[in-house]
């Protein structure tokens, strides 16, 4: 029987009720510790990192970045390439 490859799970980072710039900084910091191929899924509340600093940093990076909004938070899931 073959054993889950750990890369196929994604991590999660909660930064939920953290203020600029910790989302951010968290988000980097996690990132830097996963493997290429991880995928990183971040809960945010903070505004202007979900629909900004973190986007633009992935993006810059060159990892693929996927938001969805519920409501009054985000989660965005970014692959480590």
């Amino acid at each position: 029987m073959a054993v889950p490859d750990d890369k196929s799970r994604p991590e999660t980072l909660d930064v939920l009720g953290k203020a600029i710039p910790y989302p951010l900084y968290l988000t980097k910091k996690k990132l830097e510790q996963l493997e290429h191929g991880q995928t990183l899924i971040v809960l945010c509340d903070a505004p202007e990192s979900a629909e900004d600093s973190i986007p633009r940093y992935a993006a810059k990076m060159g990892y693929p970045v996927e938001m969805v909004r519920h409501s009054d938070r985000w989660e965005i899931s970014i692959r480590k390439t």
